[in-house]
């Protein structure tokens, strides 16, 4: 038998703590975000769709980008146990400078149609977490801007080789005297893929108004009164913006590029020069020959070939060629901090952030990135406690087996599954 008595108000408030509502609405909607993919729930609520399809979509029917997503998510992790790991060291030395972390923030363009913070939010966001964050060609802030916006911290630049050569060099000059330390040479954009969603939702630099576009506005006030009370959309090398963005890309990107532009460009830039862009083994070796300081394994986000190589898949085979010879960075699909050690266990000495940072931009502006930033930290600090390592160099491949979904024809045997 229970012995029972009437409730006592002091034990029932022991027992009951009543959490004071915050107040703050921004503050509130982000603390609530405890994923990345939360994050990007909140993101579709506050931006129009035509900008949110830009940055949430891919090429064609999207299996590029699904299949690398999937990849992280069909893999194993294999614990040690009995290893203390109260102390997690996320920091990294990378292409000759620290980062706090795993990851830094890859290049992006248009962002401020994302949310008018834009690369501001990003490049700010990045210097508070000591990570390197990405200008691309075709971000809708300036050089000079980023620098301002991270005087001391990191900056990289994107390049793409344009059809007007003269652009392109005066924007590494730029970047040069900027202080920016790393040049990203972009190779897989010498014409634009098709971006479906882009083309259903009639998305243009500058938004066109239809009628649909203003029945999406209606709930969404706030994003166009951001949007048409901020200074007008400054790019980095455009001049000429009317247009989807696939116009754009196909009238200022150039076919034609090839080794002897990135032996131009090698001879103007005084850093480091990393190539994305890179998708099969033969080209990672070819470019690491030329000397080349690291390579972004990338299908750029699914965004130009769809059915591309997956990068996740392709890394143990990079590395395994010429991980001893240069740096070997990835991205593309990258949605949580797990992701991130799986990819630094199987010898990627670096990992870029696209869409997972953008989703955090669209939720709340730089706080958002913030949050972006901060969720991916706490993933990675505890996926590493979990294994049983303390610092980044302690990861290997025999944490992480790829499990095997995507398989070719006849090479069953022959797939590589660390043990």
């Amino acid at each position: 038998m229970v012995n029972r008595q009437l409730p006592r108000p002091a034990e029932i408030f022991e027992l009951m703590r009543f959490k004071a509502p915050d107040l703050h609405p921004k503050r509130r909607r982000l603390s609530s975000a405890l994923t990345i993919s939360d994050l990007r729930r909140i993101a579709a609520r506050r931006t129009p769709k035509a900008a949110f399809d830009y940055t949430d979509g891919a090429a064609e029917g999207e299996l590029s980008l699904a299949r690398a997503r999937q990849a992280f998510e069909d893999i194993e992790f294999h614990p040690r146990i009995l290893r203390p790991a109260d102390r997690v060291d996320t920091s990294t030395t990378i292409l000759g400078g620290p980062s706090e972390l795993p990851f830094g923030i890859a290049p992006t363009g248009f962002t401020r149609l994302m949310q008018t913070e834009g690369e501001t939010a990003g490049a700010s966001a990045a210097a508070a977490a000591g990570i390197p964050f990405t200008l691309s060609t075709l971000g809708t802030t300036s050089i000079e801007g980023v620098k301002a916006a991270n005087p001391r911290g990191r900056n990289w630049f994107q390049l793409y080789v344009m059809r007007d050569r003269d652009i392109s060099y005066d924007l590494v000059r730029r970047a040069g005297e900027a202080g920016f330390d790393t040049l990203m040479f972009t190779v897989d954009t010498p014409i634009a893929g098709a971006r479906l969603r882009d083309k259903r939702n009639g998305f243009s630099i500058p938004p066109q108004l239809t009628l649909g576009t203003i029945v999406d506005a209606l709930p969404r006030p706030w994003w166009w009164i951001d949007f048409l009370t901020t200074p007008k959309l400054e790019f980095a090398s455009l001049t000429d913006t009317g247009g989807t963005v696939g116009d754009l890309l196909n009238a200022a990107m150039d076919p034609t590029i090839s080794f002897d532009d990135l032996d131009v460009i090698r001879d103007m830039w005084p850093g480091k020069i990393v190539i994305k862009g890179v998708q099969s083994v033969p080209d990672a070796v070819r470019l690491v020959d030329a000397g080349v300081d690291g390579i972004v394994l990338s299908n750029h986000g699914g965004r130009q070939l769809d059915r591309a190589p997956i990068p996740f898949h392709l890394l143990p085979h990079v590395v395994r060629e010429v991980g001893a010879d240069a740096t070997i960075m990835i991205d593309t699909g990258i949605m949580n901090g797990a992701d991130i050690v799986a990819s630094v266990a199987l010898g990627a000495k670096f990992t870029l952030i696209g869409r997972a940072y953008l989703y955090g931009l669209m939720a709340g502006g730089r706080a958002g990135v913030d949050r972006a930033i901060e969720i991916l930290r706490t993933e990675i600090e505890r996926t590493m406690a979990l294994l049983g390592v303390s610092s980044l160099t302690d990861l290997e491949p025999s944490h992480v087996t790829q499990l095997t979904r995507l398989v070719p024809v006849g090479e069953r045997s022959a797939q590589p599954v660390s043990s």
